[in-house]
């Protein structure tokens, strides 16, 4: 399956934010059919710091090789600016297919570097025809047609919403198989982006709890007109709210005992995991 092949359905497509093998798992086994590799979600949780521009190529690739590994729904990787210029894109693709192809889709923004997370202040943008160019390269160098490019413009904030679909009409125009109009304010503006492009292109709405967008469900946002929906940072936000509390706890009581209720055991983790039957498949390759 391929995120084209979930589009054609004309459901939305709902795309929780992972940031390893590990989440993703949890992921496909709650039962979504498709995935979004967080670059803010790498940020926080490898380097331990804000969605900044901080986070590099080479590890998105070596985190979307891992992820490919363990599951194989479709994955739609945050591929921030295509870290540098056009030349830089042709290689952020073929590097991302190698790793994760088919059932890749590839999302490229225009701000500048150092860029910074969409619902920040103070986002700069490149020329609109640098970005262009930058798509084009992008199709030009993905070597399968299931492979899609999703253009994101951060222009809202700083040229306003007309020049912000502007560019999305340019980048549709370059090629582009997916837009993105990051930070819509609300669901005037969201609905004004759809029914520009509605039957041309499939739009990405990004839900970001406590961000510029109204939180929505996937049902309300596709009423609006929306393709995929994405929770890019939600399972961090939840998982720093429990390891919080978790060590909390075991600096309080001196156990997890307290914490149990609120955990996977031994056994339950193993399950989760696969192990017996790693196990099980070695034991085929005994002497």
């Amino acid at each position: 399956m391929t995120l084209g092949s979930l589009l054609a359905r004309g459901r939305i497509v709902v795309a929780p934010g992972v940031f390893d093998a590990w989440s993703a798992l949890l992921a496909e086994r709650a039962g979504f059919e498709a995935l979004y590799l967080s670059g803010a979600s790498i940020a926080y949780t490898r380097l331990g710091r804000p969605d900044i521009g901080l986070v590099t190529l080479t590890e998105v690739t070596d985190t979307l090789q891992r992820i490919r590994e363990r599951v194989e729904v479709p994955v739609i990787v945050d591929a921030d600016t295509g870290f540098g210029n056009a030349l830089n894109v042709i290689r952020t693709v073929k590097l991302l297919e190698r790793a994760a192809s088919p059932g890749l889709a590839i999302q490229l923004e225009d701000q500048t570097l150092p860029k910074r997370c969409g619902h920040l202040d103070g986002k700069t943008l490149v020329p609109c025809g640098e970005m262009t160019g930058k798509i084009r390269a992008a199709v030009d160098a993905r070597t399968s047609s299931d492979t899609l490019i999703v253009a994101r413009t951060d222009a809202l904030a700083v040229e306003g919403l007309s020049a912000a679909l502007d560019r999305a009409e340019a980048y549709l125009e370059a090629g582009a198989n997916v837009l993105f109009v990051e930070a819509l304010a609300n669901a005037a503006q969201m609905r004004e982006a759809t029914s520009r492009f509605a039957g041309r292109a499939p739009l990405l709405a990004n839900m970001v709890e406590g961000g510029k967008t109204p939180l929505m469900t996937g049902p309300e946002l596709e009423a609006l007109g929306f393709g995929i929906a994405i929770f890019p940072g939600g399972l961090v936000r939840a998982l720093s709210r429990t390891a919080t509390d978790y060590f909390e706890s075991l600096h309080k009581t001196g156990s997890t005992g307290a914490f149990r209720d609120r955990m996977l055991d031994f056994p339950q983790l193993n399950e989760l995991l696969g192990t017996r039957e790693m196990l099980d498949l070695g034991k085929r390759y005994d002497r």
